[in-house]
């Protein structure tokens, strides 16, 4: 009886748990509707890209406006006239900036052909030893093309009218301006508003407090990154005009700008600037060592912002993993082209500073963060081995 006792006992504590194969059940569906959403999501970020891309570029801005407003809030001004007055200064600033770049601009897009003629005839020395590998690319595009059957008849679909497409794009760019000022206005201008829904929608005060206290760290951490990015990015830009200028550099202001606007893209940025400036001061300085010089101060400006400038005043606590940086440009530029492409660093810090209050989201936040030494303590083994002998 004893043994029958102890046969069924060991049968039961080996009989599988059904409470496993449920929880099983459960994480792997909540997993196939993570996967769905996330899907979803990004179906509609592309495929409504009209509506999205105003509207978090109008939360973007006002988070990066942000500090300002507080500012002047502690100083007795309203926030609905400070919000007011920074987004007339914003518009009357990219107006200004947009109307005094245009020609430099448009002379450019037009010398195209040209500039690339000349660059051609500088380079001409370099190129002879490509010529043989040219011609062997010839040679394979000819034997490409007569290997086509003779019946075989190429279809060219005609594009709709130029100027038709232009008037939609100018007006769809209008459009867009339009609701991420506004929208940043009331934003802005809202004040408290948005602190006092968000304690409206929790009941105990525990929760409450710990809401608000989350989202208002998230808001300054965010719209301190901003700011403070944003100030770098137009002083380095002002210095790289101002050293272009001083070497006789052509259009300085254009190559300031397009430093500026181009540093919030890490590393890629830099990079296109510098390539920019390297092929218009080849074409336009006489010797190829006085040319060089123009890329190199850009690069020793950019060199100095991104070692010593950006990490002594932003901090190193926002690093984020180069990794996820070329992971995140490649894919806002796939999504919204340029403009998603400016956008995906701060995107990636908003999400890795709203990932680090959250404890469920702490492993995501670590993925993004900047590589850290890993202190490894060996004192617990060598207690371990003590104690052992």
């Amino acid at each position: 009886m004893k043994a029958d006792t102890t046969a069924s006992g060991a049968s039961i504590a080996e009989s599988p748990d059904p409470g496993a194969g449920t929880k099983a059940e459960l994480r792997l569906m909540r997993s196939l509707l993570i996967g769905i959403f996330v899907l979803l999501m990004v179906f509609a970020l592309y495929f409504a890209r009209a509506f999205f891309m105003p509207v978090i570029l109008a939360f973007l801005l006002a988070l990066t406006l942000t500090p300002i407003v507080r500012f002047l809030r502690k100083h007795g001004i309203p926030d609905a006239l400070s919000a007011t007055l920074l987004v007339l200064f914003s518009i009357f600033f990219v107006a200004s900036v947009g109307y005094l770049l245009s020609g430099p601009v448009i002379e450019l897009v037009n010398n195209t052909s040209s500039i690339g003629q000349q660059l051609t005839e500088r380079l001409a020395p370099f190129k002879r030893p490509l010529e043989k590998i040219m011609d062997v690319s010839r040679q394979l595009e000819a034997l490409t093309e007569t290997a086509q059957e003779p019946g075989v008849q190429k279809v060219a679909v005609a594009s709709s009218g130029i100027l038709p497409t232009a008037a939609s794009n100018i007006l769809q760019a209008g459009t867009s301006i339009t609701i991420v000022f506004v929208l940043s206005l009331f934003l802005l201008a809202s004040g408290t508003l948005f602190y006092e829904k968000i304690v409206q929608s929790f009941a105990s005060l525990t929760q409450k407090k710990r809401a608000l206290r989350v989202v208002y760290d998230v808001e300054r951490e965010i719209s301190h990154y901003l700011l403070t990015v944003t100030v770098i990015n137009a002083g380095l830009g002002t210095v790289i005009g101002l050293g272009l200028w001083g070497l006789g550099m052509p259009n300085p202001l254009v190559w300031g700008a397009a430093a500026a606007l181009l540093n919030f893209l890490p590393y890629v940025g830099a990079l296109m600037t510098i390539l920019l400036v390297t092929v218009i001061a080849l074409i336009s300085f006489d010797t190829i060592s006085y040319a060089l010089l123009a890329p190199a101060f850009v690069l020793l400006c950019d060199v100095v912002e991104g070692q010593f400038v950006t990490p002594t005043v932003v901090g190193r606590r926002l690093e984020l993993n180069t990794v996820a940086i070329f992971i995140a440009i490649a894919f806002w530029s796939w999504l919204w082209g340029f403009v998603g492409a400016l956008m995906a660093v701060p995107l990636l810090v908003v999400v890795k500073v709203f990932c680090d209050h959250f404890d469920g989201l702490s492993h995501v936040g670590n993925f993004l963060a900047a590589q850290q030494a890993i202190v490894i303590d060996d004192e617990p083994a060598e207690n371990d081995n003590r104690s052992g002998a």
